[in-house]
């Protein structure tokens, strides 16, 4: 079986599915790996690095000669046509968004394997790359904040007086958020959090962090480790009770998720008003829509003298780290469905059916279709 890996075509991506040191693997399994040139030089991995590992390297025409094609990103519609039909597609799809790109999929009979919508049980921890990558996130989230912020994170005693530890509010406490909570706490921060699902507050005490909690929770209902339904009278609540919060905040950091659905509104413009001069805010939702009502997509603003992150692809500024934990996830799953003389297609299984989306023309992932027949 012929793996293509292609060079990613979206805007300021640095990532690659495939590294040397898994390309090696694949090769000792029998499979043939091509590579787009330059397709790991963003994140460190030099076309000679792929060849000395046994990859072919080929062009953007040749990669999708390819059975499979294995992305970090969805394909873009000219890149899906230049599939060869009853291929097979590996990447983030986040298919509900996509469904121009579901069409031309299933004109080809390609079949698409989502890496976002592979099922967090225990036996595919190996496989989740939302988890890998949002942990990168939200390491990498503090520390762009840390830089533009005005003053320190830890609590110093100096001869010339003691300089107070930086306050830090994290909204959401998922693997972004947990990851943020210990990078504050390492640096020195006070850290309070809060979050939808009162089943987190164990977890961010036991990193240090502080829970704020709303009460009447028994109204939110999870899926897959994210809210899938938020009232509007819960978010009311919550926002009331971060307002006091947020005004002592040196650092707001938002990371909040609705599966299928608008990232929540939960910091307005009336509570950045509030916030210190010089605060930092990083909204980690943007590109869902942003928790922030201020930010913007892919840009930093300053808005009553507070500034606002509105950056979307933290993990690609970690590119080769990203790309390690991301190779690793993409090729665990590859093996689990599939050997180098074809696919398994067990449509029983429950990894296979939870991030197979597309498959003979037709799309059967139950979340999606359930996502866009509303």
């Amino acid at each position: 079986m012929k793996l293509g890996v292609a060079k990613e075509s979206k805007e300021n991506e640095k990532r690659v599915a495939l590294t040397p040191d898994v390309v090696k693997t694949l090769v000792k399994k029998d499979f043939e790996i091509l590579i787009e040139e330059e397709a790991g030089l963003a994140s460190g991995f030099s076309d000679e690095m792929y060849e000395k590992s046994g990859a072919h390297l080929t062009s953007k025409e040749g990669i999708h000669q390819a059975q499979v094609i294995l992305r970090v990103n969805p394909p873009t519609l000219e890149e899906a046509e230049m599939m060869q039909n009853e291929s097979v597609s590996l990447s983030f799809l986040y298919a509900y968004l996509h469904p121009e790109l579901l069409s031309v999929f299933n004109k080809k009979k390609i079949s698409a394997f989502a890496m976002d919508a592979v099922p967090r049980i225990s036996r595919a921890q190996r496989m989740d790359a939302l988890s890998s990558q949002s942990n990168l996130a939200g390491y990498k989230a503090v520390i762009m904040a840390a830089n533009h912020l005005h003053k320190i994170f830890p609590l110093m005693m100096t001869a010339a007086g003691t300089i107070t530890p930086a306050k830090v509010l994290i909204f959401g406490a998922g693997v972004a958020g947990l990851q943020a909570i210990a990078t504050a706490k390492r640096l020195g921060a006070v850290v309070e959090v809060t979050d939808v699902r009162p089943e987190t507050k164990e977890q961010v005490e036991s990193l240090g962090g502080r829970f704020i909690s709303v009460e009447n929770t028994d109204e939110i209902k999870t899926e897959g480790g994210y809210a899938k339904e938020v009232s509007k009278e819960f978010l009311v609540r919550q926002q009331q009770l971060v307002q006091e919060k947020i005004k002592d905040a040196d650092i707001v950091i938002t990371t909040a998720l609705v599966m299928g659905k608008k990232s929540p509104v939960l910091v307005t413009e009336k509570m950045v008003k509030t916030m210190k001069p010089g605060s930092v805010i990083v909204d980690m939702a943007v590109e869902s829509g942003g928790n922030c009502e201020l930010s913007e997509y892919n840009k930093t603003v300053r808005k009553h003298e507070v500034l606002i992150i509105g950056e979307s692809n933290y993990p690609s500024l970690l590119s080769q780290n990203a790309s390690q934990l991301y190779a690793a996830n993409i090729s665990t799953l590859l093996l689990h469905l599939a050997s180098h003389q074809g696919f398994k297609w067990d449509h029983e299984e429950e990894i296979t059916s939870g991030s197979l989306i597309t498959h003979q023309g037709e799309i059967v992932h139950e979340f999606t279709k359930s996502i866009l027949n509303q």
